[in-house]
């Protein structure tokens, strides 16, 4: 933890000195710095995955050299990041995947979140005294959702990937059962969880050593169990996850730690193939996901806000662009709560959401230096809490199709509870519903009637994978963990590219802010200048310093050139570029 707050800090005391040696205040109209200085991107022509973990990233950058796809390189990502990265990869969860294929230009949104179990209901998770038990749904199988990722993954790789299932998934098999290093980041976040993880006898002889002990950086570590589960799901495909041995195993594991999935939850499950989301910024188009995701139509109805603001003439993070951008996040956010929820379940007002004429009503709403009151503006219902413990990637090949994707267990290591036998951590995806719309959770945030619990409805999200195109072609993909906070870090990378024409591994590292509508509250990272501080709480914002936000993998490209970035506020990920030549794989 010492080494991550070390370089962030230097990198974040590099903003504030170079604003501070600039020798001009805040509200000069020049930029800060040189916005290629001093941050580089990877470089490529032959493909580029860019993970949270170096070593899936090279797993990934692997099957690009060797013949596969952008679709079979991120599947392999997929599953190399549940053996790597448990605290987020996984086999039990959810999230959503773009792709774009080059040829016929097609974009495909894949939504494999995890869905509530048919014996699921409104009530399951409160007390007698009708307050809400968060423990149940935080802590036991009880809040654990029916997962959707082997059945997203499988999907995306047989219907749009280049090679045999088999092939892709032999990486993610072979450091599962021989063993691979442990990175920094995966010790650190172990050592965090240690108390949680020791509840479940099967987590904590899957994740810690003989007697408890922990694990550093470079020890082996092997994952029996999984290598295993990932062999079955090789052979069998879905069914191999679904139905069968391993079905068996999951649903007695959820039984004993007090779950209500059951096989024939697994057995209805299906990923569904979604209309991407489409938007115009500066001429740019943006391409995200639908609800339930909610990041899709609150990213495009934000950007809408900010289209009517010259931000490129008045620069990063000065007060002014900051003030405008959180205004626009506040009127997202408040949307977000009354208009958000799974579309088969309940009719989400997108069209007018992301229409121009509607931002152009709430740009008109906004005054220039002075901040709103969020209890004055729409309904009182804010978002519920919202893990950040999610992780993205970001793909292309040298043909130009890209996968975006994000996927999650919502809290880091789910539950916390392994299910014995199979290697599998547990979701606590339940908790992503609004419990009891109106009643407060752990973190003062309240939820709305839209994403209230239903069997068989999938809960809201603010997964945000998106890509962006220039006159049609691939410009960008991008996407972050963060919880909440993620609609608003993908915001701030698109800005950066679009408005401020930086690169994207600058882009990736800009210091960032983040407003939620409620708590009324703007979060800022170090690197803001104190002036610029100064001048937002004079116009009337509650400022909290300090916290670090989101962590993109991204990828841009410039004339057929294409430029990785790893969000650096997280250790141990990665952009990688494939080798040209060998292509040794063969195709199904």
């Amino acid at each position: 933890m010492y080494f991550k707050n070390a370089v962030l800090g230097l990198i974040f005391f590099l903003f504030a000195f170079l604003s501070v040696s600039s020798a001009a205040t805040e509200t000069q109209s020049s930029p800060i710095i040189d916005y290629t200085w001093p941050f580089h991107p990877e470089y490529s022509k032959n493909g580029m995955v860019v993970s949270e973990d170096s070593l899936a990233s090279q797993i990934g950058a692997d099957i690009l050299s060797q013949g596969g796809n952008a679709v079979d390189a991120a599947v392999a990502v997929g599953f190399s990041l549940a053996v790597t990265l448990p605290k987020a990869g996984n086999l039990a969860g959810g999230g959503f995947m773009l792709i774009h294929l080059n040829t016929g230009d097609k974009n495909i949104a894949l939504d494999y979140r995890e869905v509530a179990p048919l014996n699921a209901s409104a009530n399951m998770y409160l007390n007698q005294d009708g307050s809400v038990n968060n423990d149940s749904i935080r802590y036991t199988a009880k809040g654990t959702a029916v997962p959707g990722t082997v059945a997203g993954l499988v999907y995306a790789q047989q219907h749009y990937g280049r090679l045999k299932l088999s092939e892709v998934m032999k990486p993610a098999i072979t450091i599962a059962e021989q063993g691979f290093p442990v990175s920094f980041a995966l010790s650190q976040s172990l050592e965090s969880r240690k108390e949680r993880l020791l509840v479940c006898e099967t987590s904590a002889k899957t994740f810690f050593k003989a007697g408890k002990k922990d694990y550093q950086p470079g020890d082996m570590m092997k994952r029996t169990d999984l290598a295993n589960t990932l062999k079955i799901i090789a052979e069998k495909g879905n069914s191999g996850f679904y139905q069968g041995r391993i079905a068996e195993l999951f649903v007695k594991g959820i039984k004993q730690h007090g779950g209500i999935i059951r096989l024939e939850d697994l057995k209805q499950y299906r990923p569904i193939e979604r209309d991407v989301l489409m938007g115009n910024y500066r001429g740019y188009q943006i391409a995200t996901m639908p609800p339930p995701s909610s990041g899709g139509v609150h990213l495009i109805e934000m950007l809408n806000i900010l289209e009517n603001f010259p931000l490129a003439e008045w620069g990063p993070n000065r007060s002014k662009t900051i003030q405008i951008m959180v205004e626009a996040m506040r009127s997202a956010y408040a949307d977000r709560s009354k208009y958000l929820g799974d579309p088969a379940f309940y009719k989400v007002p997108v069209t007018g959401l992301i229409s121009k004429l509607y931002a152009k009503k709430l740009a008109s709403e906004i005054t220039l230096g002075k901040a709103r009151n969020s209890n004055k503006l729409g309904p009182d219902n804010p978002i519920p809490y919202e893990s950040p413990q999610t992780t993205h990637f970001s793909v292309i090949d040298s043909d130009g199709n890209m996968v975006s994707n994000t996927y999650t267990l919502n809290f880091s290591y789910g539950n916390g509870h392994t299910i014995a036998g199979t290697g599998i951590v547990l979701n606590n995806e339940m908790d992503d519903f609004s419990v009891k719309p109106g009643v407060a959770n752990a973190y003062g945030l309240l939820g709305g009637e839209a994403n209230s619990i239903k069997p068989g409805k999938r809960p809201l999200s603010s997964m945000t994978p998106t890509f962006i195109f220039k006159d049609g072609k691939p410009y960008a993909a991008t996407g972050s963990p963060g919880g909440s906070t993620i609609i608003t870090v993908v915001l701030e990378t698109v800005v950066n590219l679009l408005d401020f024409n930086m690169n994207i591994a600058a882009a990736s590292s800009w210091p960032r802010f983040h407003h939620q509508w409620f708590p009324d509250v703007v979060y800022t990272e170090p690197g803001i200048s104190a002036d610029t501080i100064e001048n937002l709480q004079k116009m009337g914002y509650k400022i909290k310093e300090g916290r670090t936000l989101g962590s993109t993998q991204s990828i841009v490209v410039i004339d057929h050139n294409q430029y990785g970035s790893s969000d650096p506020r997280r250790t141990g990920g990665a952009a990688i570029a494939a080798k040209s030549g060998s292509k040794t794989i063969e195709h199904k």
